[in-house]
């Protein structure tokens, strides 16, 4: 085994509130991943120790008027200069950055790492993103009071996938956006609640009729919900000749 697949994968966030951290990410197999068992680490950094002014501030007003505040490029840069930026992906959480996709996060889990900048106020001074190679990532078409929570979820959609933190590599296989499709509907016992019942064929036994169901039923839902996955789902189908 090599140095690298030994390592723990690292992730160091950049946030005004280093105490908002690990919060969710410190339970169940995502905590244990990292407690337990060592295959990642967490290292907060805290924009505000990076101030040169004596008063502590490290925003100021919009280049060309307008309302807020926005993070001075200077502040940033000293902070992310305080650690080692090494193979590891510069992601910046931002409303207006490219949303997160699976795709993405799958590549990330190969890295060696990740570094999140959290913004806040109006967001940061859009050179220092430039200038050191930032990604801007969107979680959804909201605007958040600041990046920490849209940081945690982009940590652990990452995290899930580095090898040993789910366990069974197989409980990936068919999970939504895997292969372009949304999950199918999951069911367990009670056999009956509140009048509705789980679907006879899963009930049957009859494991390739059971397959077939949940293929169907990912189609479906995927054509039903997300339409643009769809279509994409069958302009990848047709390129194949399916």
């Amino acid at each position: 085994m090599s140095e690298d697949s030994q390592r723990p994968y690292a992730v160091s966030v950049l946030t005004m509130f280093p105490e908002a951290f690990p919060g969710p990410l410190d339970v169940s197999v995502i905590g244990n991943a990292r407690k337990e068992s060592g295959l990642w680490t967490l290292e907060t950094v805290d924009i505000r120790a990076f101030s040169s002014d004596k008063r502590g501030f490290l925003d100021d007003t919009p280049a060309g008027g307008g309302p807020g505040q926005v993070l001075k490029a200077d502040v940033i840069a000293k902070a992310l200069d305080s650690i080692d930026v090494s193979n590891r992906p510069l992601i910046y959480m931002s409303a207006r950055g490219k949303p997160l996709t699976q795709g993405r996060v799958r590549e990330w889990s190969k890295a060696q790492g990740l570094i999140v900048l959290c913004g806040r106020f109006e967001g940061v001074d859009q050179r220092v993103l430039d200038a050191r190679g930032f990604e801007e990532i969107s979680v959804g078409d909201a605007v958040l009071a600041g990046g920490e929570s849209a940081a945690m979820v982009t940590i652990e959609a990452t995290l899930r996938l580095i090898p040993g933190v789910l366990g069974a590599s197989a409980s990936l296989d068919n999970e939504s956006f895997e292969d372009g499709l949304l999950e199918h509907p999951q069911y367990t016992r009670p056999r009956t609640f509140e009048g509705l019942d789980i679907p006879e064929v899963l009930l049957s036994g009859d494991h390739k009729k059971a397959a077939l169901w949940r293929q169907q039923m990912r189609e479906a839902t995927t054509k039903e919900r997300r339409p643009d996955l769809w279509a994409a789902h069958l302009s990848k189908s047709q390129a194949k000749g399916d």
